[in-house]
């Protein structure tokens, strides 16, 4: 089916009490894998694709990817620009097709973000394009996103208020105690989860939690098994995910578990058969272990039956 736009999901997902999962692609290994878990599970599905992602792999590329693969698939798919901070960029997936860009002047004091993002808003919601914005700093480094700790800022529900009424977006990314990376946490992950009811009782509009990738213990340890070295790499704990979503959060973005999956399925191809040098021979196994991560997500996120 053509691609759809995230509002139309998020809605769905407000207004039925769950999540959809926005999963990060940089290649075609990845979008296979997200699409046929979607598929598989009957899930909506969310593919995102950031400003680093463009530079690699080309924006072209990406998009006429991701439009090919959702028309073979019977499944809601958005194509989504995630943390967009720069204005030729949002413009640019605009142009090549995204149905939905976030901006992120989450950097910026409050009158700033907001007249940024107002005029993001006014651009795409003229073409039919979703948008969604932040506000509230979270810790940690993703992509071209990096934050300091003593930097990190939870989002102020009054705040969120008002931010909402003045841009009009159509979702919003909340930092509620998750970090981006995978060393999210030095101590015990915990998240605000009365900041999300709260700011989800004053603004009514689809909430966003980035940085919410589990760090999932069984994938670490295949991947450390096999060379790679993460000792001290921590997520956020399956069930904190389901206190979040039952408090109103709709998008969930997951990037550092899809690569976590894919280091390790191809680290132990490598390694177990050294005589491979087809790359579909370690490249294809990544793709599954990326599936069944995406389809793991899916059911926790409570998606999964709902397309």
């Amino acid at each position: 089916m053509p691609l759809v736009t995230m509002a139309e999901i998020l809605e769905s997902a407000k207004s039925g009490g769950y999540a959809v999962g926005a999963f990060n692609i940089n290649n075609m290994e990845f979008l296979q894998g997200i699409v046929e878990a979607a598929v598989e599970e009957r899930s909506p599905v969310i593919i995102a694709v950031s400003e680093g992602a463009m530079k690699y792999a080309g924006v072209e590329y990406l998009s006429a990817m991701v439009r090919v693969a959702a028309e073979k698939a019977d499944v809601p798919i958005a194509l989504h620009l995630d943390h967009g901070k720069h204005w030729d960029k949002i413009v640019l997936a605009i142009r090549n097709g995204f149905t939905s860009v976030m901006i992120d002047a989450s950097d910026k004091p409050f009158d700033q973000n907001v007249a940024i993002t107002k005029k993001v808003v006014e651009l795409a919601h003229a073409v039919g394009v979703t948008v969604e914005a932040e506000l509230g700093r979270l810790a940690g480094v993703e992509d071209i996103v990096k934050v300091e700790e003593r930097e990190a800022i939870l989002t102020d529900p009054q705040e969120a208020k008002k931010f909402v009424e003045l841009t009009e977006v159509d979702a919003l990314a909340v930092a509620v105690g998750t970090s981006h990376g995978a060393y999210k946490f030095k101590g015990e992950p915990k998240l605000d989860i009365e900041r999300i009811r709260k700011i989800r009782e004053l603004t009514d509009i689809p909430l966003v939690l980035h940085g919410a990738s589990g760090v999932i213990p069984e994938i670490l340890e295949l991947a450390e098994k096999y060379g790679a070295k993460l000792a001290g790499a921590k997520g956020v704990p399956d069930d904190q995910i389901a206190e979040a979503v039952k408090a109103g959060i709709c998008k969930i973005n997951i990037d550092t578990d899809l690569r976590l999956a894919f280091l390790a399925a191809v680290r132990r191809e490598l390694a177990e058969k050294p005589e491979n040098f087809d790359p579909r021979k370690y490249l294809g196994p990544g793709r599954e272990l990326v599936k069944e991560v995406v389809k793991r997500k899916m059911r926790l996120f409570g998606s999964a039956g709902k397309a």
